[in-house]
C-alpha cells in the first residue's frame, strides 16, 4: 500500500465533515470510506460514553450490534487499546490474552485485527479498528493511516458532542475526596502547592488541510521561530555551563534535525494541517522509541516531545504554557513529561514541585530539576482523570507519593513532617564544624559523592572532608556527542577549584551496559545483562582514545596539585596496571612537551567485582587507595539485580555474607596500609553505616544530604561494644544482624533514625 490512500481518505473525510448530516450518518460514512480505501473487510468505531466503549458504527460486523456491544476500559482488545492509548496489530486476534468474544457482532470468522486509539485532550475517547478473515500483519503505513483517520475522528466526534464532557469528568474527580498516588522517586524533597497543568499540547481543531503549500509555509515559519527561541534560551540560561549546558546542547541538536522537519513535510503532503502533521510525526516517533530497548535513546524522547509541543504552540499561535501565564502562589506543575527547556521557563520562586506521568532518573528534566532543587515524582498514572486544575497537592519526592485534595489531617501530618525535617536539618547544621568522631574516640572521614557541577557547593554546606567519588560519566550521559577534552578539563578544574585543599577522587568514566550513550556503540558487545557486560573500565580499555582524552583532561585540570584518579569495576590487577599506564603515558607526554602536570598523582581502584578480592594481595601494593562500591558489589555477590522489584528487598546489606566479605577487605587494606573508603548508598544509611564502622570501615563517601544524619550517628555511638557484638554475630553467621543491631542501637541511644 502506498501513501495515496491516506490522502484519498482525508479528502473524502473533509467532504463528510462539511456535510449537513447527522453525527451518526457521518460515522457511517467514515467506516465505509476507510473500508474502501484500505480494502478492509471490517472497519469499526467505538466511542466512550458514560465510561464505557460503545460500538457506534461498523462496516463488516452485524449492524444489530451497533449501540449494543459495549466494552469496559481495559476489556477485550478494544478496551486495552483505549486504556493504554497504544495501537494493537495482530495476525491472530484470538491468540491475544485479552481477546473477548462478543457473539452479537458476528466477528468469529475474522482472524487479523488492528486498532488505534482516538485521543482527545490526551485522553482516550474511542477506538478505530479494522479486521480481516485471513491472518495477516498490518504494515506500518496502514497503521499510520488509521492513526491519521483517528485524529480526524477526534475532531468530528468532539464537534458533534458524542464524547464524555471532560470538564464534567474533572468535576466528578474533584468531588471524590482525597487520593494518594504512588510514583517513582526522581528528586527528593517536600512540596505543597496548587495543581497547574503545564498544558504543552494544543487541542487540534482542524486536521484536514485546504491548502497544502500554505500549511508547509506555516511549518517553515514555526521552525524558524522555535530555533530562535532556543538559541535565545541558551544564551540567557540561568545555569551557564556545566551539565545543564550539555542538556541544552542536546536539545538544540534535535531542534535543528533536518530529518524531523522532513517527516513533518511528508505528513503535510498527505493532506494534514501543520498542527496535525506535527502531532502525527510525534505519535509515530513515540511509538518507535517505546520499542527501543536502549534506555538512553528512550529518554531522549522527552526532548522530542518538548520540541513537538513547542512547535505546535508556535504554529497554532497558542504560545502560552503555564510557565508564561503568570502563576500566582506556590505551584505544583503536572505534565505527561517535560523537556529541560520547558522546566527552565518556570519562575523558581513559585515552582515548588513537579509530577510527571512519565519520567526517569536519567531524563534530562530530572537532571535539571535536581540542580534547581525542585522535588519531582514520576510515573504517576492518569493525572488528568485524577487531578483537576487548582487541586491542592502534597508532594513527597523522597517517598515518591502525591496526596491529592488532602484532608485537614493529611495537611497537618505533612506540615509536621516538614517541620520535623527542618528541625532535623537545623540540628545537623549545628554539627557542621564538629568532628565525625565516636564517643570512644574513633575518627571517621566523611566525604561526599558528586557528579554535577553544582554539587561542589555542598562541600561548604556540609563541611565534608572532600569528594570521595566524583562520577565523571554524568557529563557523557547528558551530551549528544562525546564531550570535547576542553570541556572535560573545564569541568574537572572547576570541581578542584571549589574543593580547595580538600581531596577530590575522580572516577574515570563508567558508561556502557545500562548507561548507554548513542555516540559510542559496539555491535560486537550487545549485552543481555548490561550490569555485568561491556562497561566501565572494560569499555575504556577497549577504546584507548576515550581513556587517553579523559586522562589528558584530568591531568590538565590537576596541574600543580595532587590528583586522585580511581578506575571503576577493576576485575583483575592487570586491568588496573593497563589503565594506570595509559594515564602515566599521557603525563609523560605533557612533561616532555612543556605542559604543566600535577604535583602528584594517586591511583585507586573500585572494588565492585568479587573476583578482585581474591587477588587483593597482588593489587594493594600497586594502588594508593581503594574504594568499595556497595551497590554493584551486593548484586554481584548475590547474583541478584537490585533493579528487579522481585529481588530488591530480598537480599540485605546487613547480611552476614556481605559484612564478612567487607571485613575481609578491610583487614587486607589495613595490613597493606592502604586507605579504604566505602562509597554508595549503604554508607548513607545510619544503621548500615553503623555496621560498616563495626567491621572496621573508617572512611565513607555518601550523598551530601546523608552527611548530617551519619555524623549524628557517629557522634552518638560508643563503638567498642558494637564492634564486639558484630564480631560475635558474624562468627555464627547470625541471620538477624539487622534486628539485633537496631535493638543494640536503641538500647545504647545511638541515633539511627
Amino acid at each position: 500500500m502506498t501513501i495515496s490512500p491516506a490522502r484519498a481518505i482525508l479528502r473524502a473525510l473533509h467532504e463528510v465533515m462539511a456535510a449537513s448530516t447527522s453525527a451518526q450518518a457521518k460515522l457511517n460514512a467514515v467506516v465505509n470510506i476507510v473500508a474502501e480505501q484500505l480494502s478492509s473487510e471490517v472497519v469499526s468505531i467505538y466511542l466512550l460514553r458514560d465510561g464505557v466503549l460503545e460500538l457506534f458504527a461498523t462496516k463488516g460486523l452485524a449492524q444489530a450490534a451497533v449501540h449494543v456491544t459495549r466494552l469496559a476500559m481495559g476489556e477485550g482488545l478494544t478496551g486495552v487499546i483505549a486504556a493504554t492509548r497504544e495501537p494493537l496489530n495482530l495476525a491472530e486476534a484470538r491468540a491475544h490474552p485479552d481477546f473477548a468474544y462478543k457473539p452479537e457482532t458476528g466477528e468469529e470468522i475474522f482472524h487479523s485485527f488492528a486498532g488505534v486509539p482516538i485521543v482527545r485532550r490526551e485522553a482516550s475517547v474511542g477506538v478505530l479498528c479494522v479486521q480481516h478473515v485471513d491472518p495477516r500483519q498490518y504494515d506500518d503505513v496502514e497503521i499510520e493511516t488509521l492513526q491519521t483517520v483517528a485524529m480526524v475522528l477526534a475532531e468530528l466526534i468532539a464537534g458533534a458532542g458524542l464524547i464524555d464532557d471532560v470538564a464534567a469528568a474533572r468535576a466528578r474527580s474533584a468531588a471524590s475526596g482525597p487520593v494518594r498516588l504512588a510514583g517513582l522517586k526522581l528528586v527528593d524533597g517536600l512540596a505543597r502547592g496548587t495543581a497547574v497543568f503545564h498544558q504543552p499540547r494544543v487541542v487540534i481543531e482542524h486536521t484536514v488541510a485546504d491548502d497544502i503549500e500554505a500549511e508547509r509555509a506555516r511549518v517553515y515559519g514555526a521552525f524558524t521561530r522555535m530555533r530562535e527561541q532556543i538559541d535565545g534560551m541558551m544564551a540567557q540560561a540561568e545555569f551557564a555551563g556545566g551539565d545543564t549546558a550539555d542538556v541544552l546542547e542536546t536539545y538544540k541538536m534535535f531542534a535543528y534535525d533536518e530529518g524531523w522537519s522532513r517527516r513533518i513535510n511528508e505528513a503535510i503532503d498527505t493532506g494534514l494541517t501543520a498542527e496535525a502533521a506535527i502531532e502525527r510525526v510525534q505519535q509515530r516517533t513515540r511509538a518507535k522509541m517505546r520499542s527501543i530497548p536502549d534506555p538512553y535513546l528512550r529518554e531522549r524522547l522527552t526532548d522530542l516531545d518538548d520540541l513537538s509541543n513547542r512547535l505546535i504552540r508556535i504554529v497554532s499561535g497558542q504560545l502560552g504554557s503555564a510557565a508564561r501565564s503568570g502563576l500566582r502562589g506556590d505551584t505544583i506543575v503536572l505534565a505527561r513529561n517535560l523537556g529541560p527547556a520547558e522546566l527552565l521557563e518556570y519562575d523558581r520562586r513559585v515552582l515548588k514541585g513537579v509530577v510527571l506521568e512519565e519520567g526517569s532518573l536519567t531524563a534530562h528534566v530530572t537532571i535539571v530539576a535536581r540542580a534547581m532543587g525542585v522535588p519531582v515524582v514520576g510515573r504517576v498514572r492518569d493525572l488528568r482523570t485524577t487531578i483537576a486544575e487548582g487541586d491542592e497537592l502534597l508532594v513527597d519526592g523522597g517517598a515518591g507519593t502525591v496526596l491529592v485534595r488532602p484532608s485537614a489531617a493529611m495537611v497537618a501530618s505533612f506540615a509536621a513532617t516538614s517541620a520535623l525535617k527542618a528541625r532535623r536539618q537545623a540540628e545537623y547544621a549545628k554539627l557542621r564544624d564538629l568532628p565525625a568522631a565516636t564517643r570512644d574516640g574513633t575518627r571517621v572521614t566523611l566525604m561526599m559523592n558528586a557528579g554535577l557541577t553544582g554539587d561542589a557547593a555542598a562541600l561548604e554546606t556540609t563541611n565534608a572532608d572532600g569528594i570521595g567519588l566524583f562520577r565523571t560519566e554524568f557529563q557523557f550521559l547528558v551530551s549528544a556527542t562525546l564531550p570535547r577534552r576542553e570541556r572535560q578539563t573545564a569541568l574537572y578544574r572547576s570541581i578542584l577549584d571549589a574543593a580547595g585543599d580538600r581531596p577530590v577522587v575522580f572516577r574515570t568514566v563508567d558508561i556502557g551496559g545500562d548507561k548507554a550513550v548513542p555516540y559510542m556503540r559496539d555491535g560486537d558487545h550487545a549485552d543481555e545483562n548490561p550490569a555485568m557486560g561491556w562497561r566501565a573500565l572494560r569499555l575504556a580499555l577497549g577504546r584507548a582514545g576515550l581513556m587517553k582524552a579523559q586522562a589528558r583532561a584530568l591531568l590538565d585540570a590537576g596541574a600543580g596539585r595532587t590528583l586522585d584518579i580511581m578506575f571503576p569495576m577493576v576485575s583483575e590487577p592487570w586491568e588496573f596496571d593497563r589503565a594506570k599506564r595509559i594515564v602515566e603515558d599521557q603525563r609523560a607526554w605533557l612533561a616532555r612537551t612543556g605542559h604543566a602536570t600535577p604535583a602528584a598523582v594517586r591511583y585507586g581502584a573500585m572494588i565492585e567485582v568479587p573476583a578482585i578480592a581474591e587477588t587483593l594481595d597482588v593489587l594493594l601494593p600497586r594502588v594508593d587507595f581503594v574504594s568499595i562500591g556497595t551497590n554493584d558489589l551486593t548484586q554481584f555477590l548475590f547474583a541478584a539485580d537490585r533493579a528487579n522489584p522481585a529481588l530488591a528487598e530480598r537480599y540485605d546489606w546487613l547480611s552476614p555474607a556481605i559484612l564478612r566479605f567487607l571485613r575481609r577487605i578491610v583487614v587486607l587494606a589495613d595490613a597493606h596500609d592502604r586507605p579504604l573508603t566505602v562509597c554508595g548508598e549503604m554508607g548513607g544509611r545510619p544503621l548500615e553505616a553503623l555496621a560498616l564502622l563495626a567491621v572496621g570501615v573508617r572512611r565513607l563517601s555518601i550523598t551530601p544530604a546523608a552527611i548530617g544524619p551519619i555524623k549524628a550517628m557517629i557522634r552518638s555511638v560508643e563503638l567498642g561494644p558494637v564492634r564486639e557484638a558484630m564480631t560475635r554475630w558474624l562468627a555464627v553467621a547470625n541471620p538477624q544482624v539487622r534486628s539485633d543491631l537496631a535493638a543494640l542501637a536503641a538500647e545504647r541511644g545511638v541515633e539511627v533514625g
